[in-house]
C-alpha cells in the first residue's frame, strides 16, 4: 500500500485523543537502489536479519518488540523504501496492459516492510522516544517524503492508473474496488503528477523542505516544553496541589538532577492541569506564562521562524497545484470539502459560545470577589475559580470522585463492557506478547461469535519521553488482500501511581479512555479488502466521529453501574455523585468550546494565506486572527498557540483542527439517534458497526452519515449536549 508515512505519532485529540495514518499522499524522488540492504547469507558469522524484513510470526503479526533495537529502524526504513521502489518500478514497467490486479492491487501489496517499520517506529517514537530515535526521525522523514513523491509523480505509473480510471465504467469493479481506483487517481492528481517536469521538481523540493521543517518544529517543541517546566525552591508556593502532586513534582525535579526542588512539567495545551488547584496566584501566573511562551523565548527552541516558513511554503505548494490556499488543497477529500464550509460551521457556533463566555466571565469575577480578592480575572485564574464555583454549585470534589475510577476497573468493566454490550466483543489479556514498555497491557479481542478479531495494546501512563495527549493507531492494519487482522494501540498520559497503589483517575481521564477505544473499535471492526480504505484510513473530519461517540457511554447508567465502584468498599458510585458529574460536565462550556473554536480558526487562518502573502510575523498574525474570531480570547486563550500547535505544524492536521468540532456534531447527532431508539442495545450497536464502524472509506462520508442518521448533520444536539441550547442530550 502507498500510505502517507508520518514519522511523528498521529496527533493527540483536543477532546481527549490523535490517531491514525492517513492514506492520502502527495509526496517525491526515490532513494537509489543502492539503499537496498544485502540479504543475510547462511554463513555462521552473518549478521541477523533485520526484525522488520519479514512479517512477525507472533499472533496477528504482533511486532517483535523483544528483538527490535533502536539500531534496526534506520536500515529498515532504507531497505523498505528500496524494496517498494523495486516493486513500483515493476508495476510501472509491466508490459501487460494495465488491469486492476496488476496495477492497483499490486500497489496495495507493495511496501510491506516499509509499513511494518513505519507503524512500529511511529508508535515507539511517540510513546517512548530517545535521542537515537530522534536522530532516525530527523534523517528519514525527508527521505520518506521524497519516496512518496517519487511514486505519486511517476509518469509511467500514473499512465496505467489513468488508463484504468478512464475506463472505470467498463471494468466491472465491485464498489470497494471502484472506490480504491478513484482514490488512487485522486491521490496522483492531487500530488501533482500532471504538472510540468520543472514544476514537479519544484514541488519535490518544497515537500522535502516542508518535511524537514516539520521535523525541526516537533523536536524544538519537545525540548522547549521540557525546558519550560516551572522549577520552584519553596514548596509552599505549590500549596493546593496535594500530597500526590507534591510527590510527582519532586520526582520530576529529581529526574532533572534538581534534588530538593519541585518541577511542574507542561502538557501540550495552553492551560495546565494544576492551575485548577494552585492557590498562590503568582505561581499560577508563572506557570501559565511558562506554557504560553514555551517556544517563544528567542533561544534554540523558538519555533516562530519555522512556523512562518512552513506556512509560506505550504501556500506556495498549494498555488503550484492550482489551489488558492493550502486549506483548499487539504480539504479536497474531507467531509466538509471546502474551508468556507468549515468556517461557516464554526461561525454558527460562535454566538452561543460567546454569550456563554460572557456569563462565565461575570460569574467568575463575582466568585473572585466572594473569595475576598480584588484582582481582575486573568486566564491563569480561570481554572481555579471555575473549580471553586463548580464545587459550590454542584458540591463536586475530585477527591470524592477518584476512588470510584480505578484505571484497570474502568478499562475492563467499563470500556470493554460497553463494547461488549453494544457489539458483542470480548477480551482476554495476553501477557505472552512483547511490548515496548513495561507499562503496556495487551488484550486479544474476540468477535461476537468467538472468532479472533485482533489485538489491542494500551499504554496509559505519562512519561517524560512520551508525547503529550492521547492517540490511537495501528501496529498492523486490517486487509483481506494481505490476510492481516488489526493490531491497534491506545496511548494516553494518565498519572502513574506509586508502586503497589491503585491508579485512581479523574472522570475526564475516564472519558479519555472511552474516547481512544472508540478509535480502537473503528480500527478493530475494519472489514475491507484493500488497505487504502481500511478502518481509520478516513478523513480527518470523520475519524474523530466514532471516538467522540464512544465517550457518551462513560455515563450510561448501565455501564457506569458496572465499573464505577469504590476501590476500598466495592460500593457503587452514589446516585447523587453521578448527578453531580452529569451537571458539572455541562459547566464551563463557553470556555471549553471557545478555546477549541479559537484554535481551529487560528489554524484555518494560517492555511488560508495565499502564495503572494509575505512571510508572517507570528505574534502579529496570531493576534489579528484571534481578534477576528468573534470570541472572548482575552479571558479564553486558544487551546494551542501557534508556537506549540503540534497538530497543524507536524502531525498532519494542517487546516484540519476544526475536525474535532465537526465530528462532535456528528457524534452528538448519532447519540441523539441512539437515545431516541432505545439507547445502549445490541441491535443499535450492530447497526452502527455495520453502517459506520466497519465501512472504512468505502463510501462518501456524507452519504454514509445520512444513511444512518436519516438526514444531514445539524448543530442542535451538539449545542444541547454542551448545555448551550434548550433540550436534553
Amino acid at each position: 500500500m502507498i500510505a502517507k508515512y508520518f514519522m511523528a505519532p498521529p496527533p493527540p485529540s483536543s477532546r481527549p485523543s490523535p490517531h491514525r495514518l492517513r492514506s492520502s499522499a502527495a509526496l517525491v524522488a526515490l532513494l537509489t537502489a543502492s539503499a537496498l540492504c544485502t540479504a543475510a547469507t547462511a554463513r555462521a558469522d552473518a549478521p541477523p536479519a533485520n526484525p522488520f524484513a519479514a512479517a512477525s510470526t507472533l499472533s496477528f503479526q504482533a511486532p517483535r518488540f523483544d528483538l527490535i533495537h533502536d539500531s534496526d529502524y534506520q536500515p529498515a526504513f532504507e531497505q523498505g523504501m528500496a524494496e517498494q521502489r523495486a516493486e513500483v518500478d515493476r508495476i510501472a514497467s509491466d508490459p501487460a496492459a494495465p488491469d486492476f490486479e496488476n496495477t492497483i492491487a499490486a500497489l496495495e501489496r507493495s511496501g510491506r516492510m516499509l509499513d511494518r517499520v513505519n507503524n512500529v517506529f511511529s508508535c515507539v517514537y511517540g510513546a517512548d522516544t530517545n535521542p537515537a530515535l530522534d536522530k532516525v526521525e530527523e534523517i528519514e522523514a525527508p527521505k520518506l517524503s521524497a519516496h512518496q513523491d517519487a511514486i505519486f509523480l511517476n509518469q509511467k505509473l500514473f499512465a496505467r492508473v489513468k488508463a484504468l480510471y478512464d475506463q472505470r465504467d467498463a471494468l466491472k469493479l465491485d464498489p470497494e474496488q471502484r472506490q480504491v481506483l478513484e482514490l488512487y487517481y485522486q491521490q496522483f492528481t492531487h500530488a501533482g503528477v500532471q504538472l510540468s517536469a520543472a514544476d514537479r521538481t519544484t514541488l519535490s523540493a518544497l515537500n522535502t523542505r516542508i518535511s524537514s521543517l516539520e521535523t525541526s518544529f516537533q523536536q524544538k517543541l519537545m525540548e522547549g516544553t521540557k525546558a519550560a517546566a516551572l522549577i520552584v525552591d519553596d514548596k509552599t508556593v505549590l500549596a493546593g496541589i496535594g500530597a500526590e502532586g507534591m510527590i510527582g513534582a519532586s520526582k520530576a525535579a529529581s529526574s532533572r538532577g534538581l534534588d530538593g526542588k519541585w518541577a511542574i512539567t507542561l502538557q501540550n495545551t495552553t492551560q495546565q492541569p494544576v492551575l485548577s488547584s494552585l492557590e498562590n496566584r503568582t505561581t499560577r501566573e508563572a506557570l501559565f506564562q511558562k506554557s504560553w511562551t514555551r517556544t517563544e523565548k528567542g533561544d534554540a527552541n523558538d519555533t516562530r521562524d519555522i512556523i512562518s516558513q512552513i506556512a509560506q511554503l505550504r501556500a506556495q505548494k498549494a498555488a503550484l497545484l492550482g489551489y488558492p490556499d493550502y486549506a483548499s488543497y487539504e480539504l479536497y477529500d474531507q467531509m466538509a470539502k471546502t474551508p468556507q464550509a468549515a468556517q461557516a460551521f464554526m461561525n454558527r457556533l460562535v454566538p452561543a459560545t460567546r454569550a456563554e463566555q460572557e456569563r462565565e466571565t461575570s460569574d467568575l469575577q463575582h466568585e473572585i470577589t466572594a473569595d475576598g480578592k480584588s484582582f481582575k480575572l486573568k486566564p491563569w485564574d480561570w481554572n481555579l475559580y471555575t473549580d471553586k464555583l463548580r464545587q459550590k454549585r454542584f458540591d463536586l470534589n475530585q477527591n470524592e470522585v477518584r476512588p470510584y475510577f480505578e484505571l484497570n476497573t474502568v478499562l475492563r468493566d467499563g470500556v470493554f463492557y460497553a463494547a461488549n454490550q453494544l457489539y458483542g466483543v470480548t477480551f482476554k489479556e495476553r501477557k505472552d506478547l512483547p511490548v515496548w514498555n513495561p507499562d503496556v497491557m495487551v488484550f486479544e479481542v474476540f468477535d461476537k461469535d468467538g472468532s479472533p478479531l485482533g489485538l489491542a495494546y494500551f499504554d496509559y501512563f505519562k512519561r517524560d519521553n512520551k508525547n503529550g495527549g492521547a492517540w490511537m493507531s495501528n501496529l498492523v492494519g486490517q486487509s483481506k488482500l494481505l490476510g492481516t487482522k488489526p493490531v491497534i494501540y491506545n496511548i494516553a498520559n494518565l498519572p502513574k501511581p506509586e508502586k503497589g497503589q491503585p491508579a485512581l483517575i479523574s472522570f475526564e481521564d475516564v472519558v479519555t479512555m472511552f474516547h481512544e477505544f472508540g478509535h480502537g473499535l473503528h480500527g478493530l471492526f475494519a472489514n475491507q479488502t484493500y488497505p487504502i480504505v481500511s478502518g481509520t484510513a478516513v478523513a480527518r473530519d470523520f475519524v474523530e466521529f466514532p471516538s467522540q461517540f464512544n465517550e457518551h457511554w462513560a455515563l450510561d447508567p448501565k455501564v457506569l453501574a458496572h465499573y464505577a465502584r469504590n476501590i476500598d468498599t466495592g460500593a457503587p458510585i452514589p446516585a447523587n455523585l453521578i448527578d453531580k458529574i452529569r451537571r458539572a460536565a455541562r459547566f464551563n462550556q463557553g470556555y471549553a468550546l471557545g478555546e477549541i473554536i479559537a484554535a481551529s480558526k487560528l489554524d484555518m487562518d494560517w492555511h488560508s494565506l495565499s502564495a503572494s502573502a509575505p512571510k508572517q510575523n507570528v505574534d502579529t498574525f496570531e493576534a489579528a486572527s484571534l481578534k477576528k474570531s468573534g470570541l472572548d480570547v482575552t479571558d479564553v486563550p486558544p487551546r494551542y498557540r501557534s508556537s506549540y500547535f503540534l497538530h497543524i505544524w507536524a502531525n498532519g492536521y494542517a487546516a484540519g483542527y476544526y475536525a474535532y468540532l465537526w465530528t462532535e456534531m456528528l457524534d452528538d447527532d448519532v447519540y441523539a439517534w441512539f437515545r431516541d431508539h432505545g439507547g445502549l442495545t445490541r441491535e443499535n450497536g450492530q447497526r452502527f458497526r455495520d453502517m459506520i464502524l466497519s465501512q472504512g472509506h468505502t463510501q462518501d462520508y456524507a452519504a454514509m452519515f445520512r444513511a444512518f442518521y436519516g438526514k444531514d448533520p445539524d448543530i442542535g444536539p451538539m449545542l444541547q449536549h454542551r448545555g448551550l441550547a434548550p433540550g436534553e442530550n
